[in-house]
């Protein structure tokens, strides 16, 4: 199948992220994936996505909010791709309304599938009703509960849309024994028990959260070393806050790390601790993938996909009591690690790989568009 992908993201996002990942799963399974990005985000989105591994980009202007003579641009050439597409599929609200306005336009419209990413509901006002119930074939969504928002609104009926979580790539990301690869990061600590966290460093990521629970452990005699893995406007606040309870020694801000498969394997525990659900939570996919044993807050995705004490230890958003003595027992017993780390890749493999993933679109594809 001819599919294009449309995102009109700035930077790096889960959004971004999953069209990139879905266009290199599609590709491998051979199709032929276009995808079309915003122009001017070659080093945030497209550079990334190609070393991902896609191999086609085009640029749209996606410009923000209602701009004339650049969205009249981006639909005629809209236009020109349908004609060379058996299905778009669309993430984000800007290109959703391009290609559903150029399809009115063509003679020969195309299917159009969008996929929502985050937990926000869409308001049921009348153009929405029409850009969902008329011009989109099928929309999908990362978690059950933002498919609930969507059918509480009215907005669609249940056949028309369909949850698809997960996207791992279970190739790049394996199991590997804790190695010397932390040691890579500043203050690292050989033979001590590292707690991982790979998140942007945000209010509502839960960071502040790990530090309070730290400060519980140190106080039981407990320090293992923690590394929060990634970049974000609240950097001085968490420095500040590491510092005010004599932690400095136990944490390592590393910034952000491209290559999550070199980090991975130094985890001996990953923390997915957010306050809310973030949507595709698309880093508890890959800690599964890779085999680490994980610590995950009660939001999003995570009850609907994993099983406390089988898959890993679920804890209440929040709780630094609880997520303090989560990590305590799992720091403390390696066969525990083992077990989830193991029992995770297999939850992955078996259900929420790229692999998988794809393999579920092409099917929603093919139904669309039969030959």
């Amino acid at each position: 199948m001819r599919i294009l992908q449309l995102v009109s993201c700035r930077g790096w996002s889960s959004d971004a992220y999953w069209a990139a990942r879905v266009t290199c799963e599609l590709e491998r399974r051979g199709h032929t994936v276009t995808l079309g990005c915003r122009a001017g985000t070659e080093a945030r989105v497209i550079e990334r996505a190609r070393q991902l591994g896609v191999q086609h980009v085009v640029t749209f202007a996606f410009a923000s909010g209602l701009t004339p003579a650049a969205d009249i641009a981006d639909l005629r050439q809209l236009l020109g791709r349908l004609r060379d597409a058996d299905v778009v599929h669309v993430h984000r609200g800007k290109e959703h309304w391009l290609a559903a306005l150029a399809n009115r336009l063509c003679r020969t419209p195309r299917p159009l599938v969008r996929t929502r990413h985050i937990a926000q509901a869409v308001r049921p006002h009348a153009a929405n009703r029409w850009l969902y119930r008329r011009a989109t074939a099928l929309t999908l969504t990362v978690t059950e509960a933002i498919r609930g928002q969507y059918l509480a609104a009215g907005l669609v009926t249940p056949e028309r849309v369909v949850t698809l979580r997960g996207g791992a790539d279970t190739e790049a990301l394996t199991p590997a024994a804790p190695s010397s690869t932390v040691r890579l990061l500043p203050g690292g600590v050989d033979g001590a028990p590292l707690v991982g966290m790979v998140a942007g460093l945000r209010v509502m990521k839960g960071h502040r959260v790990v530090v309070d629970a730290a400060a519980r452990l140190a106080a039981r005699g407990i320090r293992p070393h923690f590394a929060f893995v990634g970049a974000g406007s609240t950097e001085a606040g968490i420095r500040e806050a590491i510092a005010r309870r004599g932690l400095d020694a136990q944490f390592t801000l590393t910034g952000f790390t491209p290559d999550l498969s070199a980090v991975m394997p130094a985890l001996d525990v990953t923390l997915y601790v957010p306050l809310e659900s973030d949507g595709m939570s698309r880093i508890v996919f890959e800690y599964l993938a890779a085999g680490r044993a994980l610590i995950a807050s009660r939001v999003g995705v995570v009850p609907e996909i994993i099983e406390d004490g089988e898959h890993a230890l679920l804890v209440p958003a929040g709780d630094a009591d609880a997520l303090a003595d989560a990590v305590a027992r799992l720091v403390a017993d390696a066969g525990l690690r083992a077990r989830l780390g193991m029992a995770g890749r297999r939850l992955v493999l078996e259900r929420y790989s790229g692999a998988r993933l794809a393999a579920a679109l092409e099917a929603h594809y093919a139904r669309l568009a039969p030959a």
